[in-house]
């Protein structure tokens, strides 16, 4: 007699008992038993305890009326986050103003699929008002503006980390934010298109505006556009990572606030050395003496903490981009933002130049490689000659008959000695 496979654990199992089958599953850690008359109804019913509990929906219903608000399980959870996330202010701001009006006063029961649904298209619509805020007289002037998509995108997925907490406290057992239809998430989706983003296409533009800067910001621009180093990395760049003898540099560390602390994505990597800008970071290892910040602020009196006797210890970025705003106007080119003139400059000349974008990946620091394929259709070898050729059919029209231009035009005057010369092809 064949052996009955045995399912595997957390699957549930169906045996027959007499006249009937006995259906038996686990639920919150506890052994559950049903009955149906014959096998097929057994597995219809197993199958559908099974997904119910998945969707939580299975067993009693917490009691929504004990549970806490939102509001009160988000301040705990923002403290937390203080301690573990560098952009823990921008969230706390986007839950005080977006987040805690609309669903500050819910309980984590309450919000389901359809309630951020709501919330999304407020948000989109309306920008700052939420459900807490009474709208206000209309003004005919200043119509109201709603977010752009990708900052509700921004709230909805700080909702879900939210939410993540939520569940591993026992209080849902679902996140909501997961069963969002593809509709609903279409709502949320950028807007922005890559390819509009501008960059230096030239690289004799790069070398005009380096040598329109002044020193360290020429050094500094030189860096971050053959290097692809945040403005932050640049500015915490120290020369204890940098190795001339090697072509490498060693990101582990930015200034974020007035402070040395770890990278956005907390993990340092690689970066070559491009042949360009050794010597400019040799020459200026000889001229600042090569220990410490590669880049020092010119005057430490202006900025920092005077009350406190500080002085200045990082470069200031708006230094950065006044700079770059004046060297770009004696190029006579367009204005760029820094990044878009040094990272983005960089990530797309390797792009076009044709190598390896896995590898632009780890130098540029992206944690996955769909952002770094945002650069993909600069590629030189976009489409290969098989692909230009696919529609391979002659669309010419055949020769016609020449005539001169004296028969064609029978009632003009006498053609010129020029004129006698032309002809006129008519396509038959």
């Amino acid at each position: 007699m064949r052996r009955r496979r045995r399912r595997g654990f957390g699957q549930g199992s169906i045996r027959k008992r007499g006249l009937s089958w006995s259906i038996a599953w686990r639920e919150n850690g506890r052994r559950r038993f049903a009955s149906a008359p014959d096998e097929g109804t057994a597995k219809r019913m197993l199958a559908k305890i099974l997904s119910d509990a998945a969707l939580g929906t299975v067993g009693l219903k917490p009691d929504l009326k004990g549970a806490p608000t939102l509001g009160e399980l988000a301040g705990p959870w923002l403290k937390r986050r203080e301690k573990t996330h560098r952009a823990w202010r921008d969230d706390a701001c986007r839950w005080r103003v977006h987040l805690e009006p609309f669903f500050g006063r819910c309980r984590p029961g309450e919000v389901d699929a359809g309630m951020i649904r709501r919330f999304v298209e407020l948000k989109l619509v309306e920008g700052n008002r939420g459900r807490g805020n009474p709208p206000k007289a209309p003004k005919a002037a200043k119509p109201q503006k709603g977010l752009a998509p990708a900052s509700v995108g921004m709230c909805i997925r700080l909702l879900s980390t939210f939410f993540a907490d939520v569940v591993e406290q026992g209080h849902v057992t679902v996140n909501p934010v997961a069963t969002l239809p593809r509709a609903t998430r279409k709502l949320y989706r950028s807007d922005h298109d890559p390819r509009d983003t501008p960059f230096l296409e030239r690289l004799e533009d790069v070398r005009r505006i380096y040598l329109a800067l002044p020193e360290p910001t020429a050094t500094m621009f030189a860096v971050g556009s053959m290097a692809g180093l945040r403005t932050s990395e640049v500015i915490g760049l120290s020369w204890d990572d940098v190795d001339l003898a090697n072509r490498r540099i060693h990101v582990r560390q930015q200034a974020h606030r007035g402070r040395l602390g770890p990278l956005k994505d907390n993990e340092s990597r690689t970066v070559p050395l491009q042949a360009a800008l050794a010597p400019i970071l040799a020459e200026h290892k000889l001229r600042t003496g090569g220990t410490g910040l590669l880049f020092q602020p010119a005057c430490p009196e202006r900025g920092g903490r005077p009350e406190l006797g500080s002085p200045a210890m990082f470069v200031r970025p708006n230094t950065l981009h006044r700079h770059l705003r004046g060297a770009l106007k004696a190029c006579g080119l367009p204005p760029l933002s820094w990044y878009h003139a040094t990272r983005h400059t960089f990530a797309s000349q390797w792009v076009m130049g044709g190598h390896n974008i896995a590898k632009l990946q780890a130098i540029l620091g992206h944690s996955s490689i769909v952002t770094t394929q945002r650069y993909a259709h600069l590629g030189r070898n976009l489409f290969d000659a098989s692909e230009l050729n696919a529609m391979a059919v002659d669309l010419s029209r055949p020769a016609g008959t020449v005539l001169p231009i004296a028969e064609s035009r029978p009632n003009l005057t006498p053609p010129t000695a020029s004129e006698t010369s032309e002809a006129l092809a008519f396509q038959g």
